[in-house]
Protein backbone atom coordinates (compact mmCIF):
# COMPACT_ATOMS: atom_id res chain seq x y z
CA UNK A 1 0.00 0.00 0.00
CA UNK A 2 1.10 3.90 -0.47
CA UNK A 3 0.82 6.11 1.32
CA UNK A 4 1.34 10.01 2.80
CA UNK A 5 3.24 11.01 5.52
CA UNK A 6 1.96 13.84 8.02
CA UNK A 7 4.82 14.84 10.33
CA UNK A 8 3.19 12.05 13.00
CA UNK A 9 1.11 9.83 10.99
CA UNK A 10 0.54 8.84 7.39
CA UNK A 11 -2.94 8.79 5.18
CA UNK A 12 -3.43 5.24 3.63
CA UNK A 13 -4.32 5.82 0.08
CA UNK A 14 -6.09 2.45 -0.43
CA UNK A 15 -8.27 4.22 2.08
CA UNK A 16 -8.40 7.94 1.77
CA UNK A 17 -8.47 7.45 -2.60
CA UNK A 18 -8.78 3.80 -3.80
CA UNK A 19 -9.39 5.51 -7.26
CA UNK A 20 -5.61 6.09 -7.19
CA UNK A 21 -3.05 4.18 -8.18
CA UNK A 22 -1.54 2.25 -5.46
CA UNK A 23 2.30 2.39 -6.56
CA UNK A 24 4.64 5.00 -6.16
CA UNK A 25 6.13 4.00 -9.44
CA UNK A 26 2.12 4.73 -11.09
CA UNK A 27 1.45 7.62 -9.48
CA UNK A 28 4.85 9.45 -10.23
CA UNK A 29 4.10 8.50 -14.08
CA UNK A 30 0.56 10.54 -13.29
CA UNK A 31 2.27 14.10 -13.01
CA UNK A 32 1.10 17.49 -11.57
CA UNK A 33 -2.91 15.87 -11.96
CA UNK A 34 -1.66 12.79 -9.41
CA UNK A 35 0.27 15.15 -7.56
CA UNK A 36 -2.77 16.98 -7.19
CA UNK A 37 -5.20 14.84 -6.13
CA UNK A 38 -3.34 13.18 -3.84
CA UNK A 39 -3.15 16.67 -1.86
CA UNK A 40 -7.07 16.72 -2.15
CA UNK A 41 -7.78 13.27 -0.47
CA UNK A 42 -5.41 14.24 2.33
CA UNK A 43 -7.08 16.85 2.85
CA UNK A 44 -10.46 15.04 3.37
CA UNK A 45 -8.56 11.77 4.66
CA UNK A 46 -10.78 9.82 6.76
CA UNK A 47 -9.70 9.20 10.42
CA UNK A 48 -9.99 5.21 9.54
CA UNK A 49 -7.60 6.36 6.81
CA UNK A 50 -4.70 7.56 9.53
CA UNK A 51 -1.64 5.36 10.41
CA UNK A 52 0.24 6.25 13.22
CA UNK A 53 3.97 6.22 12.18
CA UNK A 54 5.27 3.25 14.89
CA UNK A 55 2.42 0.71 13.01
CA UNK A 56 3.71 0.86 9.59
CA UNK A 57 6.57 -1.48 8.39
CA UNK A 58 8.65 0.25 5.68
CA UNK A 59 9.30 -1.16 2.08
CA UNK A 60 11.61 0.52 -0.06
CA UNK A 61 9.92 3.26 -1.67
CA UNK A 62 10.46 1.57 -5.55
CA UNK A 63 10.23 -2.55 -5.04
CA UNK A 64 11.16 -3.36 -8.42
CA UNK A 65 12.86 -0.35 -10.25
CA UNK A 66 13.84 -1.54 -14.16
CA UNK A 67 17.17 0.16 -13.50
CA UNK A 68 19.40 0.96 -10.47
CA UNK A 69 22.08 3.31 -11.92
CA UNK A 70 24.91 4.16 -9.14
CA UNK A 71 27.55 7.05 -9.41
CA UNK A 72 31.17 6.01 -7.95
CA UNK A 73 33.77 8.73 -6.74
CA UNK A 74 31.31 11.34 -6.92
CA UNK A 75 32.98 13.35 -4.32
CA UNK A 76 36.21 14.45 -4.63
CA UNK A 77 37.60 13.57 -1.31
CA UNK A 78 36.10 9.99 -1.54
CA UNK A 79 38.03 9.48 -5.16
CA UNK A 80 40.91 10.19 -3.00
CA UNK A 81 40.96 8.40 0.02
CA UNK A 82 40.32 5.70 -2.21
CA UNK A 83 43.52 6.73 -4.26
CA UNK A 84 41.37 7.34 -7.70
CA UNK A 85 41.98 10.52 -9.95
CA UNK A 86 38.58 12.89 -9.99
CA UNK A 87 36.57 11.76 -12.78
CA UNK A 88 36.30 13.22 -15.86
CA UNK A 89 32.89 11.86 -16.56
CA UNK A 90 30.34 10.01 -14.10
CA UNK A 91 31.56 6.68 -13.31
CA UNK A 92 28.41 4.52 -13.66
CA UNK A 93 27.88 0.64 -11.94
CA UNK A 94 24.42 -0.85 -11.57
CA UNK A 95 22.61 -2.22 -8.86
CA UNK A 96 19.54 -5.10 -8.65
CA UNK A 97 16.40 -5.16 -7.23
CA UNK A 98 17.13 -7.92 -5.46
CA UNK A 99 19.62 -5.93 -3.10
CA UNK A 100 16.97 -3.62 -1.39
CA UNK A 101 15.35 -3.19 1.73
CA UNK A 102 13.26 -0.28 3.10
CA UNK A 103 13.67 1.47 6.14
CA UNK A 104 14.39 0.09 9.42
CA UNK A 105 14.44 -3.53 7.40
CA UNK A 106 18.17 -5.53 8.78
CA UNK A 107 20.83 -4.90 6.27
CA UNK A 108 22.51 -8.30 5.51
CA UNK A 109 26.27 -8.61 6.05
CA UNK A 110 27.40 -11.61 3.32
CA UNK A 111 28.84 -14.88 5.63
CA UNK A 112 31.49 -14.76 2.84
CA UNK A 113 32.86 -11.84 4.14
CA UNK A 114 34.48 -9.38 6.99
CA UNK A 115 34.50 -5.93 5.03
CA UNK A 116 30.72 -4.94 4.47
CA UNK A 117 31.12 -1.31 4.31
CA UNK A 118 28.51 2.05 4.54
CA UNK A 119 28.05 4.47 1.89
CA UNK A 120 25.28 7.63 2.63
CA UNK A 121 23.76 8.90 -0.73
CA UNK A 122 21.16 10.77 -2.27
CA UNK A 123 19.09 8.55 -4.23
CA UNK A 124 17.19 10.34 -7.04
CA UNK A 125 14.09 8.67 -8.51
CA UNK A 126 12.48 9.12 -12.04
CA UNK A 127 9.34 10.32 -12.39
CA UNK A 128 8.92 10.39 -16.30
CA UNK A 129 10.35 8.62 -19.46
CA UNK A 130 13.56 10.25 -21.13
CA UNK A 131 16.18 9.89 -23.39
CA UNK A 132 19.12 12.20 -25.05
CA UNK A 133 17.53 14.77 -22.23
CA UNK A 134 19.74 18.27 -22.18
CA UNK A 135 20.73 19.17 -18.85
CA UNK A 136 18.48 22.41 -19.20
CA UNK A 137 15.07 19.77 -19.01
CA UNK A 138 17.10 17.28 -17.14
CA UNK A 139 15.09 17.71 -13.57
CA UNK A 140 11.96 17.43 -15.59
CA UNK A 141 12.68 14.08 -15.66
CA UNK A 142 12.66 13.14 -11.37
CA UNK A 143 9.56 12.39 -9.51
CA UNK A 144 11.35 12.84 -5.67
CA UNK A 145 14.66 12.01 -3.94
CA UNK A 146 14.83 9.40 -1.13
CA UNK A 147 18.02 8.05 0.50
CA UNK A 148 20.34 4.87 -0.20
CA UNK A 149 23.28 3.23 2.13
CA UNK A 150 24.96 1.71 -0.55
CA UNK A 151 26.16 -1.39 1.39
CA UNK A 152 29.11 -2.37 -0.72
CA UNK A 153 31.44 -5.79 0.17
CA UNK A 154 34.93 -4.67 -0.16
CA UNK A 155 37.09 -7.59 -0.71
CA UNK A 156 34.57 -8.62 -3.66
CA UNK A 157 34.63 -5.36 -4.64
CA UNK A 158 38.72 -5.03 -5.59
CA UNK A 159 38.45 -9.06 -6.96
CA UNK A 160 37.85 -7.83 -10.06
CA UNK A 161 38.26 -4.23 -12.19
CA UNK A 162 34.20 -4.39 -12.49
CA UNK A 163 32.09 -3.73 -8.71
CA UNK A 164 29.17 -5.25 -9.92
CA UNK A 165 29.85 -8.39 -7.82
CA UNK A 166 30.71 -6.21 -4.09
CA UNK A 167 27.45 -4.59 -5.10
CA UNK A 168 24.79 -6.83 -5.67
CA UNK A 169 24.33 -9.16 -2.60
CA UNK A 170 21.31 -9.58 -1.82
CA UNK A 171 19.91 -7.76 0.81
CA UNK A 172 22.78 -5.07 1.22
CA UNK A 173 21.12 -1.82 -0.52
CA UNK A 174 18.91 0.31 2.00
CA UNK A 175 16.66 2.76 0.46
CA UNK A 176 14.01 5.03 2.02
CA UNK A 177 12.52 6.07 4.45
CA UNK A 178 10.42 7.92 1.86
CA UNK A 179 9.97 9.65 -1.47
CA UNK A 180 10.12 13.13 -1.16
CA UNK A 181 8.77 15.68 -4.08
CA UNK A 182 11.39 18.04 -5.72
CA UNK A 183 8.55 20.89 -4.61
CA UNK A 184 10.06 20.35 -1.18
CA UNK A 185 13.91 20.98 -1.84
CA UNK A 186 16.15 22.89 -3.76
CA UNK A 187 16.11 22.30 -7.34
CA UNK A 188 18.41 18.93 -7.94
CA UNK A 189 18.53 18.69 -4.22
CA UNK A 190 21.65 20.28 -3.85
CA UNK A 191 23.08 22.63 -0.57
CA UNK A 192 22.01 19.47 1.49
CA UNK A 193 23.77 18.46 4.33
CA UNK A 194 24.15 14.10 4.44
CA UNK A 195 25.38 12.36 7.52
CA UNK A 196 25.95 8.54 8.13
CA UNK A 197 26.51 7.64 11.62
CA UNK A 198 27.52 4.29 12.62
CA UNK A 199 25.99 3.10 16.08
CA UNK A 200 25.61 6.59 16.57
CA UNK A 201 28.86 7.95 15.77
CA UNK A 202 29.30 10.27 12.66
CA UNK A 203 30.99 8.23 10.07
CA UNK A 204 30.40 10.26 6.98
CA UNK A 205 29.93 14.43 7.07
CA UNK A 206 29.68 15.90 3.84
CA UNK A 207 26.69 18.08 1.39
CA UNK A 208 25.05 17.12 -2.20
CA UNK A 209 26.82 20.58 -3.31
CA UNK A 210 30.11 18.37 -3.04
CA UNK A 211 29.24 16.27 -5.90
CA UNK A 212 31.71 17.04 -8.94
CA UNK A 213 28.78 15.63 -11.50
CA UNK A 214 25.04 16.80 -10.32
CA UNK A 215 21.47 15.84 -10.66
CA UNK A 216 20.59 17.58 -13.68
CA UNK A 217 24.38 16.44 -15.33
CA UNK A 218 23.77 13.01 -14.59
CA UNK A 219 20.68 12.53 -16.44
CA UNK A 220 21.66 13.88 -18.94
CA UNK A 221 24.74 12.13 -19.33
CA UNK A 222 22.80 8.56 -18.38
CA UNK A 223 19.60 9.44 -20.98
CA UNK A 224 22.58 9.93 -23.51
CA UNK A 225 22.81 6.34 -23.76
CA UNK A 226 19.65 4.29 -22.02
CA UNK A 227 15.78 5.45 -21.64
CA UNK A 228 15.02 6.15 -18.11
CA UNK A 229 11.57 5.23 -17.18
CA UNK A 230 9.40 6.29 -14.27
CA UNK A 231 10.74 4.73 -11.37
CA UNK A 232 14.51 3.91 -12.37
CA UNK A 233 16.77 5.34 -9.95
CA UNK A 234 20.16 7.36 -10.04
CA UNK A 235 22.18 6.49 -6.81
CA UNK A 236 24.57 9.85 -6.73
CA UNK A 237 27.54 8.65 -5.07
CA UNK A 238 29.12 8.69 -1.12
CA UNK A 239 31.60 10.89 -0.20
CA UNK A 240 34.41 10.70 1.78
CA UNK A 241 34.95 8.41 5.20
CA UNK A 242 34.06 5.41 3.94
CA UNK A 243 34.97 2.45 6.55
CA UNK A 244 37.15 0.46 4.06
CA UNK A 245 39.73 4.21 3.82
CA UNK A 246 39.85 4.49 7.74
CA UNK A 247 42.91 2.98 10.05
CA UNK A 248 41.96 1.08 11.72
CA UNK A 249 39.48 0.07 9.06
CA UNK A 250 35.21 0.00 10.02
CA UNK A 251 33.14 -2.27 8.94
CA UNK A 252 29.77 -2.96 9.90
CA UNK A 253 28.79 -6.22 12.09
CA UNK A 254 25.86 -7.65 13.10
CA UNK A 255 24.16 -6.01 16.16
CA UNK A 256 25.35 -2.10 14.61
CA UNK A 257 23.08 0.48 13.29
CA UNK A 258 23.86 2.55 10.38
CA UNK A 259 21.77 5.79 10.04
CA UNK A 260 21.77 8.21 6.92
CA UNK A 261 20.32 11.43 7.14
CA UNK A 262 19.81 14.02 4.27
CA UNK A 263 18.18 17.60 5.56
CA UNK A 264 14.94 18.01 3.97
CA UNK A 265 14.93 14.42 3.42
CA UNK A 266 15.30 12.34 6.59
CA UNK A 267 17.06 9.30 8.24
CA UNK A 268 17.44 5.91 6.46
CA UNK A 269 18.25 3.64 9.45
CA UNK A 270 19.16 0.08 9.01
CA UNK A 271 19.73 -2.49 11.88
CA UNK A 272 22.97 -5.30 10.30
CA UNK A 273 22.11 -8.68 10.89
CA UNK A 274 24.31 -11.92 9.89
CA UNK A 275 23.14 -14.06 6.88
CA UNK A 276 21.96 -16.96 9.17
CA UNK A 277 19.51 -14.17 11.07
CA UNK A 278 18.17 -12.85 7.53
CA UNK A 279 15.20 -13.35 5.73
CA UNK A 280 15.03 -14.98 2.11
CA UNK A 281 14.26 -12.99 -1.08
CA UNK A 282 13.77 -9.33 -2.06
CA UNK A 283 11.80 -6.61 -0.16
CA UNK A 284 8.17 -7.43 -1.89
CA UNK A 285 4.83 -6.94 -0.65
CA UNK A 286 3.02 -3.76 1.08
CA UNK A 287 4.42 -1.34 4.00
CA UNK A 288 1.92 -2.51 6.56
Amino acid sequence: MLGVRRKDDLVDLSVAAPWLAQFLVQLLAGGSAAMAQIKTAVGMAPSRAIIPLEEVTYLPPVTNPSKIVCLGLNYAEHAAECRFEKPPCPVLFARFATTLVGHEAPLVKPACSEQFDYEGELAVIIGKKGRQVTRADALSLVGGYSIFNDGSVRDYQFKTPQWTMGKNFDRTGGFGPECVTPDELSPGASDLKLRTRLNGAVMQEANTRDMIFDVAETIAFVTGAMTLNPGDLIVMGTPGGIGWARRPQVFMKPGDVCEVEIEGIGTLRNPIVGQEAAPSGPAQGAWR
